[in-house]
């Protein structure tokens, strides 16, 4: 049985004859960048999230970065994320010459956790990144009212979790992405909603920072050889939004599937009493880009080498808090009173998740992981 992480081409055989005439037509255009594909998708993306503004970009780390640097974001300055998280926001950070500062996460949802983020906060603090991990939201609501008490910029990081909808205890809800000062997300190949390459995109309701990032990743212009900033050159190419316009329609369908995917592979693990299964929080909806399982850790490599000699891949997101990377140790800073980040590292496996995979296929991957914890 051919099991993948990321059933990328299952995905593509679904949809192909879109896909084809999609990227023929930019193709017969030759209108390669900043053509109307890419116009198409960023009206398509601000109605998806229900934002005024969306300027896509060439990466999720580009998407970051330009951010940031909209925001004012540069040396002395401090900016607060998750410890437990992939090193993009950390990176850009630190190439804008501020300091990343690493905060814990809670260990059952594995986002922010918001008393290390508040203990966190000092004068020189000006933004938080939180990081929407796996698919699942963080609790916006919290973490925007921390930041309007202290006067700081949100910047989401929505790479992981597009579509994912944030609950409010007023009965609202919004899409992740849409409720901070800005919000990024990433459209790398893997992602619930990717493309064929690297590509990304800005969103935001602030029509100031919509200009500036859309001119920070245009060279800094305005208009032609116009530079009024120091800026980048960030732009997604219209093939690759030519993929994303075929795909957009099919997302919330892809969403469904994964959601019935982690349905299925939580009641076929809710009895092993080793294995602490992720969880759906009350404050929003899952996208299920990863279905992360937590083991102990004397555990986690014996069963990633069981899985492996049956053929199935699985993943470790994150075998490292960022504070410990050799890249940052002298960069950061980072909340000395932290639980969870570290001790994730040694637990948590992520299992194959896509809108492809097949009970069969689910099966046998929670066959092999009965097996290991029980011998049957």
């Amino acid at each position: 049985m051919n099991i993948k992480m990321v059933d990328l081409y299952g995905q593509y055989l679904g949809i192909r004859d879109e896909i084809d005439r999609a990227m023929a037509e930019v193709v017969e255009s030759s209108s390669f960048i900043k053509g109307p594909a890419v116009e198409q998708l960023e009206a398509g993306l601000c109605s998806f999230l229900g934002v005024r503004h969306c300027i896509a970009c060439g990466s999720g780390t580009d998407a970051l970065t330009l951010s940031l640097m909209a925001a004012g974001i540069g040396h002395g300055d401090e900016v607060i994320m998750p410890a437990f998280s992939f090193a993009a926001v950390a990176e850009a950070v630190a190439l804008l010459g501020a300091c990343p500062v690493f905060a814990d996460v809670d260990a059952s949802t594995f986002n922010l956790d918001i008393s290390s983020m508040e203990r966190m906060i000092s004068p020189r603090t000006k933004a938080v990144v939180p990081v929407h991990l796996f698919g699942q939201p963080c609790d916006m609501e919290k973490i925007m009212d921390v930041a309007q008490l202290h006067g700081l910029i949100v910047i989401e990081d929505n790479a992981q979790s597009l579509g994912a909808l944030c609950r409010f205890s007023d009965g609202s809800g919004r899409r992740a992405g849409s409720i901070g000062h800005l919000g990024c997300t990433s459209f790398f190949p893997s992602k619930v909603l990717g493309c064929f390459g690297d590509g990304g995109a800005v969103f935001t309701d602030d029509g100031h920072l919509a200009s500036m990032v859309r001119s920070l990743a245009n060279h800094g212009q305005s208009f032609k050889y116009h530079h009024e900033h120091v800026g980048l050159n960030s732009r997604l190419d219209s093939l690759q939004a030519a993929v994303l316009n075929a795909k957009l329609p099919h997302l919330e369908s892809w969403i469904t599937a994964r959601r019935q995917a982690a349905e299925y592979y939580s009641e076929g693990l809710r009895d092993l009493g080793q294995v602490h299964l992720p969880v759906e929080s009350p404050g929003g909806t899952h996208v299920w880009h990863q279905y992360t399982l937590r083991v102990p850790h004397e555990c986690r490599d014996g069963l990633k080498e069981m899985l492996a000699e049956a053929g199935i891949p699985s993943m470790v997101y994150y075998p490292a808090p960022l504070f410990g990377q050799p890249a940052y140790q002298d960069l950061c800073s980072y909340d000395m009173l932290m639980e969870n980040a570290g001790k994730l590292c040694g637990e948590v496996l992520s299992l194959p998740m896509h809108s492809e995979l097949s009970r069969a296929q689910q099966d046998e991957i929670i066959w092999v992981i009965r097996r290991y914890f029980t011998g049957e």
